[in-house]
């Protein structure tokens, strides 16, 4: 099948990798001369791994290639999919511009049918809008429009898709179901077809369920920790209960990223389109807007005054595996602490030079962990990356100067973490001290 994806941010150009590593001749277009450049030659420009292997293999095999010509990807098209950004306002809500952008231009080069899919996420009603636009321009009704939404993780996007849990389509016409049932096929999963707007609502609502997950259970360590419980544990019982499972159910510093932060905020402005309240939303969020903040506080309770501290942060991204530094709380925590006048020095393996951007100046940004951990005070742990998870804490027992741990991620058990007289911190579980 041949395949035009428009886009090349996060789920363009996976996607497109993606489709053609299963077969399909794809194209991923994309207004950025630069970037277009770069990716024909082997250049991806996020981290994810395993990316940039299949970008050139794909390349070099002929099925996977790169233009900035909408109609060299268009032409001999069966599916066009719009995943371009859908920034977040300031109200909260989605931004559209790129994606009406998008299918105007579709209308104006279509040159027979086509099944045009929005795989960007996108407020309900949007691809009924698409369909406007394309109608419009195109002076044709010789297409369908189909909503495909993406349920990848950052860090694991290429395992997540090559191993699909279940593809989402929504469409009107039986005849665009048949095509992009074809199409995800091969990728051996759970194929549900349904209404347009039914598969933009399973978007949001999916994202929703698991941001009240994470928020849920960060409630429950605050509580653990005023009884001396330990909520490492309390996850693991409720996880055994079928009906609940255990996924997304680690006590941390909150959830980041590109997706929960904004897919939260937008699903409350579509509710208040239909003037529903979303109470329960509204609380996921605030939730985890102070648990982005909890670590700041033990620090502050511990030692009062943190002007002229050493402080190492050790994993500056969202998550592991991953550059992407969008609503990290390492940037809310950094901010707070060069605001207080502490020392920040700042680990991290990948997204050093995204940290560099997004950071206060004032923060030393390092590759280098030994570098980071030299004369803190404070450790303050905000990603749970291998590197940080293998942290020999002997090596931190030895020092003259014996730094205070404060775990955002829970990487260690209190066992071990015990056995080395280090004062350890955590969420949710029994302090060490």
């Amino acid at each position: 099948m041949n395949v035009c994806v428009i886009g090349t941010g996060y789920v363009g150009l996976v996607s497109g990798v993606c489709f053609s590593e299963i077969g399909n001749n794809v194209t991923c277009v994309d207004l950025d001369e630069n970037k277009i450049n770069n990716l024909r030659k082997g250049i991806v420009p996020i981290y994810e791994p395993g990316l940039e292997d299949l970008v050139i293999k794909n390349t070099k095999e002929g099925k996977l290639s790169f233009t900035t010509r909408l109609t060299e990807g268009m032409d001999n098209a069966d599916v066009i999919i719009i995943a371009v950004g859908t920034p977040e306002k300031e109200t909260g809500e989605a931004d559209l511009q790129y994606v009406e952008a998008v299918a105007k231009s579709i209308g104006e080069n279509l040159n027979g049918y086509k099944v045009i899919v929005t795989k960007s996420t996108v407020p309900v009603g949007t691809n009924r809008r698409v369909k406007e636009l394309v109608a419009k321009y195109s002076g044709s009704g010789n297409f369908d429009v189909a909503s495909n939404p993406e349920f990848l993780r950052e860090g694991s996007a290429i395992h997540d898709t090559m191993n699909m849990e279940r593809a989402i389509i929504g469409v009107e016409s039986e005849k665009a179901g048949q095509v992009l049932s074809e199409l995800h096929q091969p990728f051996n999963t759970t194929i549900m077809v349904t209404t347009i707007e039914t598969a933009e609502m399973i978007k949001y609502a999916s994202n929703a369920f698991l941001a009240t997950k994470i928020s849920f259970i960060n409630e429950i360590a605050t509580i653990c920790e005023k009884f001396n419980a330990d909520v490492t544990d309390v996850a693991k019982g409720m996880g055994l209960d079928g009906r609940i499972g255990s996924k997304f159910l680690n006590a941390g510093i909150g959830y980041g990223g590109s997706c929960f932060p904004k897919d939260t905020k937008a699903l409350i402005q579509i509710s208040g389109e239909v003037e529903h309240d979303f109470q329960l939303l509204k609380s996921v969020i605030e939730v985890n807007n102070k648990q982005q903040r909890v670590l700041l506080e033990k620090a502050k309770e511990r030692f009062g005054n943190l002007s002229g501290k050493n402080i190492a942060l050790l994993g500056l991204a969202f998550k592991p595996n991953t550059d992407d530094m969008r609503e990290s709380a390492s940037i809310v925590i950094a901010d707070e602490l060069v605001k207080q006048g502490a020392k920040v020095k700042g680990f991290d393996p990948i997204a050093k030079e995204t940290a560099r951007r997004v950071l206060p100046q004032q923060v030393e940004i390092s590759e280098d962990m030994e570098k980071t951990l030299e004369g803190a005070d404070i450790i303050m742990i905000l990603t749970d990356w291998d590197e940080v998870k293998n942290l020999d804490l002997s090596t931190l027992a030895g020092k003259q100067k014996k730094p205070v741990i404060f775990d955002g991620r829970n990487c260690f058990s209190l066992d071990y973490a015990g056995q080395f007289g280090l004062e350890y911190h955590s969420i949710g579980r029994p302090s060490l001290v």
